[in-house]
């Protein structure tokens, strides 16, 4: 039997090109944006996150036809309106801030260990897709891969639907990668200690409000009664970022927003609370977003222009949106820092 220097499931051929050098690579993976701003390329996004079985558990032919037969026809034009508010020339802020994170983690790590890894970047909803960059990446070589989503509250609605879609993606190949898949980062020291200095230099420069809201994405009360630990991570996040800043219970609220249908969601709801707060004498507030690694929908438009409207005009004066930790150098520097420890035991860890 012909000798072979590298194992490839096939008998060494001379004439066969070499095999590609050995290689890690980070797949960071945040939630997805429409190529446009429009109902047309709204639609065949929503279509494909709102029929994620992980996203809304219905029975399958009870959700295909509420889904197609009411929802698809209404929210396309509805959420395109939304996305056209935060929309600018560079295109969506979720999509060109996720790529921006992920050059500047690629250069700190490459940096740190020269020509070891490679950062990749995956929408779970969209392009370019799990399934898509996980293939080119293993045509490049890659035969380790850390997925490292974007959440760092995890929940079977973001993180645990990304897993699905690695996995999906793996089956496909006939070779596929050894798997590393980084769950949560939610209690991560240097994750919690970039979000308080982002919070303090936002102080620095533009002054305190009465208090701080942080606001998380979401999920209905049932997925948390079944399992699900995303409300107790983010109360953990909470309370670990309370700590750090040295804030009192009623300096620091927690609350949940982007509710949708009628079941019964995590509490106390956002726009309830930035309501309440204004009429409770609240002049000036400031608001946080955790849960969120990269400004987007949810947070430019949803808080920063909805729920200030909201605060606005339930008697408040100022609602101040602190932006994501986006490509900051803080972000870079704890996400960075995570992957190494996550890189234990691989070669790429000892270089």
């Amino acid at each position: 039997m012909p000798r072979s220097n590298h194992y490839t499931g096939v008998a060494d051929d001379s004439d066969a090109p070499a095999a590609p050098a050995v290689q890690a690579a980070v797949l960071l993976v945040n939630l997805g944006t429409p190529t446009a701003p429009t109902a047309s390329a709204v639609r065949p996004y929503l279509a494909e996150f709102l029929g994620d079985p992980r996203v809304i558990d219905y029975p399958r032919w009870l959700w295909w036809l509420i889904l197609h037969g009411v929802i698809l026809r209404v929210r396309p034009k509805r959420s395109a309106h939304a996305y056209a508010r935060i929309w600018d020339e560079r295109g969506s802020p979720l999509r060109y801030g996720s790529e921006a994170l992920a050059a500047k983690l690629h250069a700190e790590l490459d940096r740190q260990q020269p020509g070891t890894l490679r950062v990749a970047l995956a929408m779970r909803y969209g392009e370019p897709s799990v399934a898509s960059t996980i293939e080119r990446l293993q045509r490049e070589g890659v035969r380790r891969l850390l997925v490292l989503p974007l959440y760092p509250q995890y929940s079977a609605t973001s993180t645990g639907s990304v897993i699905d879609a690695v996995a999906d993606a793996c089956k496909q190949l006939r070779w596929p990668p050894e798997l590393r898949i980084i769950n949560d980062y939610h209690a991560d020291p240097g994750h919690i200690a970039a979000l308080a200095n982002n919070l303090e230099r936002w102080w620095a420069a533009h002054g305190r409000g009465e208090k701080l809201l942080l606001s998380f994405h979401g999920i209905p009360e049932r997925y948390a009664r079944l399992g699900d630990p995303y409300a107790e991570q983010c109360r953990r996040t909470a309370q670990l970022l309370r700590e750090r800043l040295r804030l009192g219970e009623d300096e620091l609220i927690v609350s949940f927003q982007s509710r949708v249908g009628r079941e019964r969601w995590l509490q106390p709801y956002t726009d309830a609370t930035v309501r309440q707060l204004a009429a409770d004498g609240v002049r000036q507030l400031d608001v946080a977003c955790p849960g969120f690694a990269v400004d987007c929908l949810e947070t430019l438009e949803e808080i920063a222009m909805q729920n200030r409207d909201f605060f606005v005009a339930a008697g408040g004066e100022s609602l101040r949106y602190i932006p994501a930790l986006n490509d900051s150098a803080e972000q870079v520097d704890s996400l960075a820092a995570l992957v190494r420890r996550h890189l234990g035991g691989w070669p790429e860890a000892a270089a």
